[in-house]
C-alpha cells in the first residue's frame, strides 16, 4: 500500500525544505535586528557627544564665574561643607 522508502524521501525533502526556510527566516531576523542595534548605538552616540558638548559649556561657564567671584564662591564652599558635616554628624 505505501512506499516507506518514497515516504521516508518526501519526509527528508520536507526537513530540507522547513529547515532551509527557518534559516532564511532567521538569517532576515538577524539582519534587522542588527540594523535596529546600530541604529540604536548610533543615537546613543549622538547623545552622549551632545551631553558631552552641554557639560563642558557649563564647565566653562562655572570656571568664568568662580573667577569673576573668588570669595563669594570659597564662602559657598565653606558653608556647603559645614552644612554636610553637620548632617553627616547627626546620622
Amino acid at each position: 500500500m505505501f512506499d516507506q522508502g518514497a515516504l521516508m524521501d518526501e519526509l527528508q525533502a520536507l526537513k530540507k525544505d522547513v529547515s532551509r526556510v527557518l534559516h532564511t527566516a532567521a538569517d532576515g531576523v538577524f539582519d534587522s535586528s542588527k540594523a535596529g542595534a546600530d541604529a540604536l548605538a548610533d543615537q546613543v552616540k549622538a547623545a552622549l557627544d551632545d551631553l558631552g558638548d552641554t557639560l563642558s559649556q557649563e564647565e566653562e561657564q562655572l570656571a568664568k564665574l568662580i573667577a569673576d567671584r573668588p570669595l563669594i564662591s570659597l564662602a559657598s564652599a565653606f558653608a556647603l561643607g559645614v552644612v554636610a558635616g553637620l548632617l553627616l554628624r547627626r546620622h
